[in-house]
């Protein structure tokens, strides 16, 4: 089932968007050679503190899940497309890392990612985030009352395989308010004019992950949680919540 917000709503999840943005960028700027993806999740964790925000990811434990997730950012790695645990292992100068993070704020819910290197970036890295980036701007886009979700998953797939990228099959985004997972789920690859019909007060988690190998599978690590490429390439995801308006999309976890 899926809830239609208000304009009440859609107010309060920015401000949790907010807090989102904000957790993202302490993640990022903590993230310089030699650090580890556990201090970032500290940086993260300060900031949502200091909001009063809860984490809907520390803790969370989907039925497929070995055990709760033990932190509030997803911390992917090189090869990691999502769902990397933070560890203590120091980034090397070139790592692209992908940190996702989302905040509890007043019983409303907000989710976004980015994708960036540490340190020397190669330019296949910079290409790979800069296309799932236009392919996150293609989604959003086409969140406008009169389209479908298969639309927004048109968008995106086509932007991933222009460029020759893999799109993580049964991976994407979802609808996202009151909890962070609600109806309906947003595929990264589909056909238009298909799926849930969009209108205004839906909002939805669009979250692009992209593959530069071209593969589209993807094997999951000892952990229960870390998904990786299977043929070693790397991966990039960036993600914003986004509500669907009258007057077309509105993102939510801006800073």
């Amino acid at each position: 089932m899926v809830e239609l917000k208000s304009e009440a709503a859609v107010a309060a999840m920015r401000e949790a968007g907010r807090v989102v943005a904000r957790a993202l960028a302490a993640a990022e700027a903590a993230a310089v050679v030699g650090a580890t993806p556990q201090q970032l999740d500290e940086a993260a964790r300060a900031v949502l503190a200091g909001a009063g925000a809860r984490s809907p990811f520390l803790g969370y434990r989907p039925s497929h899940a070995p055990t709760p997730f033990p932190a509030v950012i997803c911390a992917s790695v090189n090869d990691a497309v999502v769902h990397g645990i933070p560890s203590r292992d120091r980034l090397r100068d070139g790592d692209l890392v992908s940190v996702d993070c989302g905040a509890l704020l007043d019983g409303w819910a907000a989710d976004a990612a980015v994708s960036f290197v540490v340190g020397t970036p190669r330019p296949a890295d910079l290409a790979l985030i800069d296309t799932t980036r236009r392919a996150l701007d293609a989604g959003i886009a086409a969140a406008v009352p009169g389209n479908r979700v298969g639309d927004i998953a048109h968008a995106i797939g086509a932007v991933a395989r222009e460029a020759g990228y893999g799109v993580p099959a049964d991976l994407g985004g979802h609808g996202i308010g009151r909890r962070m997972h609600e109806d309906p789920h947003v595929p990264n690859r589909g056909r238009p004019g298909r799926g849930f019909p969009l209108r205004p007060g839906v909002v939805l988690a669009l979250e692009p992950m992209f593959t530069a190998g071209g593969r589209d599978e993807y094997a999951t690590d000892g952990d229960g949680w870390t998904l990786r490429t299977v043929d070693g390439s790397r991966a990039a995801h960036v993600e914003h919540t986004v509500a669907v308006t009258a007057d077309g999309p509105r993102v939510l976890t801006l800073p």
